[in-house]
């Protein structure tokens, strides 16, 4: 029994996510010793403590509240970097599509004038839009995801600047708040407002992530969809002899990518709980913090939600920090620190199978030697 839960893929991979996560932890403990000894085990402690750093519980329930916000997006995020890698393709440019659902939603919000409903739709369709440029690059001419997808991450930063420049507030560079000017836009709470000590921004968007997971899970492992497009990705010359079309299963797949990342987006900015900087000159975290969830949660979808808010979680702990002590990026530190050992969980799995195959093999042994050893002494009485 225990062996076939030690060979369970989703037991090592949870297994593998969690010794990645305590030696992250471990070793971001040991940086901070030597930026700072006095304080480095109380910085650790509000790292990881995030919300819990408050006495009072309706501060602990508004600030939680908070947590589960950003964490929703980044959830998207996480699916749209790991549908993609399913299927064979690295998607590095989720940040910038994730930039394109900004522009739009909040465009068709305060210069539109447009719901909720239709901005999230648009918003998902034009960032399947830009997916699939870097789609038809890498079908058509062979071009490289990545070099692709890191250029088109810039353009949409600087697109989505110029865009929204005219629907910003006049003395800041931030774009117009929801409530004020776009009510009709704004995601519908979950209703749960006095639990969350008041907060009206946990909304629908948390479910709805959820919900995304659980059907990109079914697309890729139950239907004969998401069977072609793993094909394609194992080996897209095999697929075209089998008669699957391996150019549109590359272009379709970074079109639901690019979409799921640009929905993620309308999932945080339709809630008002943050405003775009017209001045911004780097591509927002949440994309890339997106490939770290999704190698925590060892490219599942269901483990995606787990390790999107444990990345979530420290990151908004880090600002809790003391600042006179270290910088409130200490968080992304840390989660830098474990999105690299995420690259061990393989190493991790593979180590676990081979102890376990060891294991096996010198109990056969024993029981081999037993069993002759038995024959043996039948055949002398």
């Amino acid at each position: 029994m225990i062996k076939k839960i030690l060979r369970n893929e989703a037991f090592q991979s949870l297994f593998a996510s969690l010794i990645c996560i305590v030696l992250g932890v471990l070793v971001g403990y040991v940086v901070l010793l030597f930026i700072n000894p006095t304080g480095a085990g109380e910085a650790i402690s509000e790292v990881l403590k995030n919300f819990f750093h408050y006495s009072k519980t309706n501060l602990q329930l508004k600030n939680f509240g908070n947590t589960l916000v950003k964490t929703a997006p980044l959830i998207m995020c996480s699916l749209s970097i790991l549908f993609a890698y399913k299927v064979g393709l690295f998607n590095i440019g989720a940040p910038g599509q994730y930039c394109v659902g900004i522009c739009v939603c909040l465009y068709c919000a305060l210069s539109l004038g447009l719901g909720w409903v239709p901005c999230m739709i648009i918003a998902a369709v034009c960032g399947a839009l830009y997916g699939a440029v870097v789609g038809l690059l890498k079908a058509y001419c062979n071009v490289n995801e990545v070099i692709s997808g890191i250029m088109l991450n810039w353009i949409a930063l600087y697109s989505t600047n110029m865009i929204l420049t005219p629907v910003k507030e006049v003395t800041s560079p931030y774009t117009f708040h929801l409530d004020v000017e776009a009510p009709q836009a704004i995601l519908p709470t979950l209703g749960l407002e006095k639990f969350f000590a008041g907060n009206e921004r946990v909304t629908i968007a948390l479910p709805l992530s959820i919900i995304a997971a659980v059907v990109i899970l079914i697309i890729l492992d139950k239907t004969k969809f998401g069977y072609e497009l793993k094909a394609t990705g194992f080996n897209k010359n095999a697929a075209k002899y089998c008669g699957m079309a391996e150019k549109r299963n590359i272009i379709v797949t970074l079109m639901i990518s690019g979409g799921i990342a640009a929905l993620g987006a309308s999932f945080l900015y339709l809630t008002d709980f943050e405003q775009w900087s017209c001045t911004s000159s780097a591509v927002p975290a949440m994309g890339f913090n997106g490939i770290a969830a999704a190698f925590l949660g060892g490219l599942n979808p269901i483990g995606a939600i787990f390790s999107s808010y444990f990345i979530q979680h420290i990151t908004n702990g880090g600002a809790f920090v003391d600042k006179t002590m270290y910088c409130s990026q200490i968080s992304d530190l840390i989660s830098a620190i474990i999105i690299y050992l995420c690259g061990f969980v393989f190493f991790i799995k593979y180590a676990m199978n081979y102890l376990i195959d060891k294991t096996e093999e010198k109990q056969a042994v024993k029981a081999k030697a037993a069993a002759e050893a038995n024959t043996q002494e039948g055949g002398d009485k």
